[in-house]
């Protein structure tokens, strides 16, 4: 296992929010709506304090949804944590499981070591040093790889509430070459780790995520041999002064020419 000494504190962070988020799950709480029309519980701010208490004994800035600072101040950060206590809080209602905690260390722009977890499994996907796994309820650790992308069929992730036509346009696309698009949908961030586990081959996402949204995921997926780009191939970067993401592409064989697929 990775020895970086930040690694412990982010899986048990990751771990505490998944725990304060489980004591909610299956009851009826009540639902918020904030300014971007997002819903918010109860569980997601439950999450959140527990997260922030383990991460501040490291004495970084903590970037999370539900506590995010004023630009002034994130411009001096050069190392922060980027946290997303509920990832997929609409599937948290629904109760599907589809839902995660993300904890990502950014490092001059970079995620630099990411845990993804997801409570209702007890599954994590975590990576640091360039080493990427997923632990499993029972504590098994699997290494985890993209794999290579075939020539005659791809699976391409889309999200279950926000896919948009822009990614049927890209399925459509793909198979105008004659290549089979197998299209798997799932919720939050899960849908990062299908790529880094080599369970999928591209994930396009044109409808509008934030920092913490990807960070952690976007870490997984480096370590294990992908990349996160913005439209024009440039890795995804962080602590923008927009914390709003462009749209979002995710390739787990580096010499897949996904942009062909844009239009």
């Amino acid at each position: 296992m990775p020895d970086h000494p930040l690694l412990d504190v982010a899986l048990d962070a990751a771990l505490a929010g998944g725990a304060a988020i489980l004591a909610h799950y299956g009851r009826e709480l009540p639902v918020d709506v904030k300014a971007d029309d997002s819903p918010l519980t109860q569980a997601d701010l439950a999450s959140h304090r527990a997260i922030a208490e383990r991460l501040a004994a490291t004495g970084l800035p903590v970037l999370s949804e539900e506590g995010e600072p004023e630009l002034a101040d994130r411009r001096a950060w050069t190392r922060f944590w980027c946290v997303d206590p509920l990832d997929g809080t609409k599937e948290f209602i629904k109760q599907t499981g589809d839902f995660t905690v993300n904890v990502a260390l950014i490092e001059d722009g970079r995620p630099v070591l990411g845990v993804v977890h997801v409570p209702v499994r007890g599954v994590t996907y975590a990576a640091a040093d360039g080493h990427a796994w997923r632990m499993d309820a029972d504590d098994a650790r699997t290494d985890i790889r993209c794999r290579p992308a075939a020539a005659d069929a791809l699976t391409v992730v889309a999200s279950r509430d926000h896919a948009g036509p822009e990614v049927a346009a890209i399925l459509e696309r793909i198979a105008a070459e004659g290549i089979a698009a197998d299209a798997a949908s799932m919720g939050s961030s899960l849908k990062f780790c299908l790529v880094a586990e080599g369970a999928a081959d591209f994930y396009p996402r044109t409808v509008p995520t934030m920092e913490w949204d990807t960070a952690a995921a976007q870490a997984v997926v480096e370590a294990a041999g992908g990349g996160v780009f913005t439209a024009d191939g440039a890795r995804l970067a962080y602590n923008k002064a927009d914390l709003r993401n462009p749209s979002v592409f995710t390739a787990g064989d580096p010499a897949l020419d996904w942009r062909r697929f844009l239009g």
